[in-house]
């Protein structure tokens, strides 16, 4: 194991970011079931004032986790900028960084809306950055790149081609989130063709896509092929992490 990560992660410059990766995937976990739990001691009725584990209450202000991921975010990149640590001090300071990722990502939902709706169909949005930015930071752990171009080929074929397959598969992979299909634009992050299907084929009637493009009998063949497949089992699972109704505040 030593050996396969010095020379694959280490040697390669990767180890930063996976560490940054497996602080944001442990630091969501947590702070999902934390949020989880509070919200269920609530809807119970149960009294907070023991517990080891509740909101975060400032001078009578509510402080989300979001700020505390921001004051990290913020100190973690000033640290990186004038310091630019080497190993293995690049590795903690990624994966601080990834914790402070996890913790603002978290509630993107309530960057978005300006309100706090964590437990409501809108606070999904919040899986939905946080599932992309995994994507994002496991493609840079394991170095995959679109359409299987590396350094020797980029070489070989030249800057502009280049560029205009990394556009293109950006395009693509736009497309298809803004579609509602957020695992076939998750999976064409580096594996490019998942992006092209999903692209080409019929938004879900509530996405950004369907609601601004769509005439009445386009979004009605939406809605028709929605209600008929019904939510996928990525969407099913994804709503675990979001169990909609009263919505009450979280650390």
């Amino acid at each position: 194991m030593g050996d396969w990560y010095r020379t694959h992660m280490l040697d390669a410059g990767r180890s930063p970011a996976l560490w940054m990766l497996i602080g944001f995937v442990v630091t969501f976990g947590i702070t999902r079931g934390i949020t989880l739990r509070i919200r269920s001691r609530k809807l119970r009725g149960d009294d907070e004032s023991d517990a080891a584990i509740k909101d975060v209450v400032v001078g009578g202000v509510h402080i989300h986790h979001q700020v505390w991921g921001i004051l990290l975010l913020l100190v973690t990149g000033a640290i990186e900028f004038r310091v630019r640590p080497d190993h293995p001090w690049a590795e903690v300071l990624a994966a601080l960084f990834g914790v402070g990722a996890a913790l603002a990502l978290d509630e993107f939902a309530l960057w978005l809306h300006l309100e706090d709706v964590y437990w409501s169909d809108a606070g999904k949005k919040s899986i939905d950055a946080v599932l992309i930015a995994v994507a994002v930071l496991g493609s840079a752990a394991v170095g995959s790149t679109p359409f299987g171009i590396d350094s020797v080929d980029a070489g070989e074929l030249g800057a502009w081609f280049v560029t205009l397959s990394v556009l293109t598969h950006l395009v693509f992979t736009v497309i298809c989130i803004l579609k509602g299909k957020l695992l076939m634009g998750l999976l064409g992050m580096p594996w490019p063709g998942f992006a092209v299907i999903g692209s080409m084929r019929l938004a879900k009637p509530h996405s950004y896509w369907a609601r601004r493009r769509y005439d009445e009998r386009k979004m009605a063949r939406a809605e028709e092929r929605y209600q008929r497949s019904g939510p996928t089992r990525f969407e099913r699972v994804r709503n675990r992490f979001v169990p909609t109704g009263e919505q009450t505040p979280q650390p």
